[in-house]
C-alpha cells in the first residue's frame, strides 16, 4: 500500500493530536487528583504550599528537620524525600526502597492488606551523626534497618541509601505501619517504644547501637507485667535532670491497659516514663534489662456536675516546648476520652517540677493481680529506686552493675509510682466536646505580642483540619480559650488524617505529614483578617496587628511604632482611632429575592472566629429596628440566617452586627416574590 509524503504527514499529525489529548487529559486526572486532597482557597492564597510528590499517593508519616541545612527528610510508603525548606517543590531528591518480593507475599499470606500493610513505610528517620541518618521501615511486616549518607558539607548535595549495610529493624520499628510509635536518637544510641512481635501484644522500651566501642542493649523486662501492659508509645525526650550529666534521663510518653483488681477493670491510662541514659543493666539480676525503669501516671480530667471527674485518658500526642532552662521544658499533651457515649479531647499541660516530684513521691504496691495499687509503706533500699549511678551520688556505686540486689528486687515489683501527675491549671488548657472529629497532633509556638506572651497552639484532627488556638489567662486564674483559625487543610473522609507535625525554629511555618500528602502551611495570614484596624484587633491574634495601613506580621521592636492590637481583650476601642459610633456607620448593602413559601438564606461570615452576632429587622413600611427573635421558621446558624416558608411579611431590611463592640457589617434588603 502506498501512501503518500502528504497523507504520511496527515497521518503523523493525527496520531500526535491524539496522544497530546490523551496525556492532557491523564495531567487533567492527575491534578484532579492532587487538587481533591487539597484547599485551593489555601493555596490559590499562598497559605497553604502541597508538596507535588503528593500526587504519588504516598503515605507520609515521619518527618526529619535539618534546620541546620535547611531541608527536612519525609519517609513514605516505600520511598525517602529530601526536601528544601526555601522550596518544597525545588529539585527535591528521592530514595526508593520497597519491601523484598518475598516479604510481601509472606505478608499478604498473613491476611495482611497489601496496599496499606504490605509494604515498607518508613517509621524511624533520626539523625545518627554530622553525616549519616538512620533510617528504619517496616518492611512488609519484617522491620529493616540503614544509614542514609548526606554528606560531609552543608553544600554537598549527597543522599544515598547503603543497601549493603542494612540490618534487623525489630525492637527499633514497629511492624504495623498504623501501630502508635516513639524513637529518639541521642549520643548514637536509639531509644524506641514500639511492639516487639507480629501480632503486637508483646510491647517494649529498648536502647539499641551506640558507639562502636560501647554497645549496651537495654529493655523493658517482658517477665513483670506490672512494667509494660499493651504500651502505645507516643514520644519519648532525653531532659537533663541536673547539671551533673549523670542524672540525664530519658523520659517516654504511652498510654496502656491498666488493670485494677480483677480482670473486668481494665482500663487505659496514660502514662510517663523514665530510665537513667547511663543505665547498663544489673549484675546477677535484670541482665541486659532497665534497672531505673519507673512510671506515673498523667491525669487530664474536668470535674463533673455529679462531682465525679471526667477522664480524658487516651494519649494522642505530646510536645516539648522549649524553655531557657533546658531541663524545664513545658510539656502539652493532647488526650481523648475512652467512652463511646461521652467524647471529648483536651490538651493537658504539664510542669517538668511537678512530673519529677511525683517520681520523688512513695511507690505503689500491689500484691497480686487481685489487689487494688496502694502506697507503699516499707523500707526503701540505699540507693533510692531510679537513681542514677553517679559518683557525686556515691562514689562506690559507679554503675547500675553495682545496684545491691534489694535495689534491683525492688525495683522489678515497684516500677509505678503511687502519686499522679496533674496539670499546671487544675485541668484541661483547651477542650472540645461532643463534635464530630478527634484532636490527634500538637505543635506549639511561643509568641511575643504587644500585650505579652503567649503559647500558640496548632492542633490536628482527625478529618483534616488544623484549629490555631491560644488560651488566655483571665482573673482569678481563669483560662479563655480562643480559637484564632481552623483550616481545613486535607480533604478527607479517613479517621486518621495529620500523622505528623514539624514546627521549625527559624521559619514562620509549619509542615503537616498525613496518607494524603505534605503541606506546608503559613502560621499567620494576617491579611485575611480584613482591612480595618477594628477587624485586625477583633482577630486577637499574636502574629498580627494593625500598622496603620494594614494587618500585618507583628514584629516585636524596641521603637515605639503605631501597632495596634489586643490579643487579651480583643477591644478594638481602645487600640482603633478609626471607629465611628455604630449608630452613624454605613451599613453595605445587599439586596435578595425570595420566593413565597420557599427557604432563603442571609449569609453572614464575619471574619472574626471571636465576634459575636445579633440581627435586627425593620419591617417593610416602618422606620424602626428591633432585635429579631428566631423561631422554628427564622433559624440562627453560624453561617447566616435562614428563614424557611417564606411569607409576605418576612419583607425588610435585615441588618447583623458584631457584637464584641457595635459596628454595622452588613445589610440584607429582603424582597418577596408572590408565588
Amino acid at each position: 500500500m502506498h501512501i503518500s509524503n502528504w497523507s504520511f504527514h496527515a497521518v503523523y499529525m493525527y496520531l500526535h493530536s491524539k496522544t497530546m489529548y490523551v496525556l492532557r487529559q491523564i495531567n487533567i486526572l492527575l491534578i484532579k487528583n492532587f487538587f481533591f486532597h487539597f484547599p485551593i482557597d489555601l493555596i490559590l492564597s499562598n497559605s497553604c504550599i502541597p508538596f507535588l510528590g503528593s500526587s504519588e499517593g504516598l503515605d507520609f508519616q515521619t518527618i526529619l528537620l535539618d534546620e541546620e541545612r535547611g531541608r527536612l527528610l519525609l519517609g513514605a510508603k516505600d520511598h525517602i524525600f529530601l526536601l528544601s525548606l526555601v522550596d518544597l517543590n525545588k529539585n527535591f531528591k528521592k530514595i526508593y526502597w520497597p519491601a523484598a518480593k518475598e516479604r510481601v507475599e509472606l505478608c499478604k499470606l498473613a491476611g495482611k492488606d497489601a496496599s496499606t500493610e504490605c509494604a515498607n513505610f518508613i517509621r524511624v528517620l533520626q539523625p545518627y551523626n554530622k553525616t549519616h541518618v538512620y533510617v528504619c521501615g517496616t518492611g512488609a511486616f519484617h522491620p529493616v534497618c540503614g544509614y542514609i549518607d548526606l554528606g560531609v558539607y552543608k553544600e554537598e548535595v549527597m543522599f544515598k541509601l547503603d543497601t549493603h549495610i542494612l540490618e534487623s529493624g525489630r525492637l527499633k520499628c514497629p511492624f504495623d505501619p498504623q501501630q502508635p510509635f516513639a524513637s529518639v536518637m541521642t549520643d548514637e544510641y536509639l531509644y524506641s517504644g514500639t511492639a516487639s512481635d507480629f501480632l503486637g501484644k508483646d510491647t517494649a522500651f529498648t536502647r539499641s547501637l551506640g558507639p562502636t566501642h560501647d554497645h549496651h542493649y537495654i529493655r523493658t523486662d517482658i517477665s513483670e507485667h506490672y512494667w509494660l501492659n499493651g504500651a502505645k508509645f507516643i514520644g519519648t525526650f532525653p531532659i537533663p535532670d541536673t547539671y551533673n550529666p549523670d542524672d540525664d534521663k530519658i523520659y517516654f510518653f504511652f498510654r496502656e491497659s491498666s488493670q485494677e483488681g480483677s480482670t473486668s477493670d481494665k482500663t487505659i491510662l496514660s502514662r510517663v516514663g523514665r530510665v537513667c541514659k547511663n543505665d547498663v543493666g544489673g549484675q546477677r539480676s535484670l541482665i541486659n534489662k532497665w534497672t531505673t525503669f519507673l512510671k506515673a501516671r498523667l491525669i487530664c480530667s474536668i470535674p463533673g456536675s455529679d462531682g465525679a471527674d471526667t477522664h480524658f485518658d487516651e494519649l494522642q500526642d505530646i510536645y516539648l516546648l522549649p524553655t531557657r532552662d533546658e531541663r524545664n521544658p513545658v510539656v502539652y499533651g493532647v488526650f481523648t476520652t475512652t467512652s463511646s457515649i461521652f467524647k471529648g479531647s483536651a490538651v493537658c499541660v504539664y510542669s517538668m517540677a511537678d512530673i519529677r516530684a511525683v517520681f520523688n513521691g512513695p511507690y505503689a504496691h500491689k500484691e497480686s493481680a487481685d489487689h487494688r495499687w496502694v502506697q507503699y509503706d516499707g523500707r526503701i533500699p540505699y540507693p533510692r529506686p531510679g537513681t542514677c549511678p553517679s559518683k557525686t551520688y556515691d562514689p562506690l556505686i559507679k554503675s547500675t552493675r553495682d545496684f545491691p540486689d534489694d535495689v534491683i528486687s525492688f525495683i522489678k515489683r515497684h516500677p509505678v509510682m503511687y502519686k499522679s501527675v496533674y496539670p499546671v491549671a487544675g485541668g484541661p488548657t483547651f477542650k472540645r466536646i461532643n463534635v464530630d472529629y478527634r484532636l490527634t497532633q500538637i505543635v506549639v509556638d511561643h509568641v511575643v505580642a504587644e500585650d505579652g506572651q503567649y503559647d500558640v497552639m496548632f492542633l490536628g484532627t482527625d478529618v483534616g483540619t488544623v484549629l490555631k488556638v491560644v488560651s488566655i489567662s483571665k482573673e482569678k486564674w481563669n483560662m479563655e480559650e480562643v480559637v484564632l483559625e481552623e483550616l481545613q487543610v486535607f480533604k478527607t473522609n479517613r479517621k486518621d488524617a495529620t500523622n505528623s507535625f514539624v514546627l521549625p525554629d527559624l521559619q514562620q511555618q509549619l509542615y503537616i505529614g498525613s496518607r494524603d500528602g505534605l503541606v506546608q502551611l503559613s502560621l499567620h495570614r494576617c491579611d485575611t483578617y480584613g482591612k480595618a484596624c477594628a477587624d485586625c484587633c477583633l482577630a486577637r491574634d499574636p502574629y498580627c496587628a494593625w500598622d496603620g495601613n494594614a494587618c500585618s506580621r507583628y514584629a516585636p521592636t524596641s521603637k515605639r511604632r503605631a501597632r495596634r492590637q489586643d490579643v487579651k481583650y480583643g477591644d478594638p476601642i481602645t487600640q482603633c482611632w478609626d471607629i465611628e459610633d455604630s449608630n452613624h456607620e454605613t451599613a453595605d448593602e445587599k439586596v435578595i429575592f425570595g420566593i413565597e413559601f420557599n427557604s432563603t438564606f442571609l449569609e453572614c461570615i464575619p471574619k472574626s472566629q471571636q465576634a459575636s452576632i445579633k440581627w435586627y429587622i425593620q419591617w417593610s413600611g416602618d422606620e424602626h429596628r428591633e432585635e429579631l427573635k428566631p423561631d422554628e421558621r427564622i433559624i440562627k446558624t453560624e453561617y447566616g440566617l435562614l428563614i424557611r416558608s417564606l411569607q409576605k411579611k418576612d419583607s425588610g431590611i435585615y441588618y447583623y452586627i458584631f457584637h464584641i463592640y457595635h459596628k454595622n457589617k452588613w445589610k440584607s434588603k429582603l424582597k418577596y416574590l408572590p408565588f
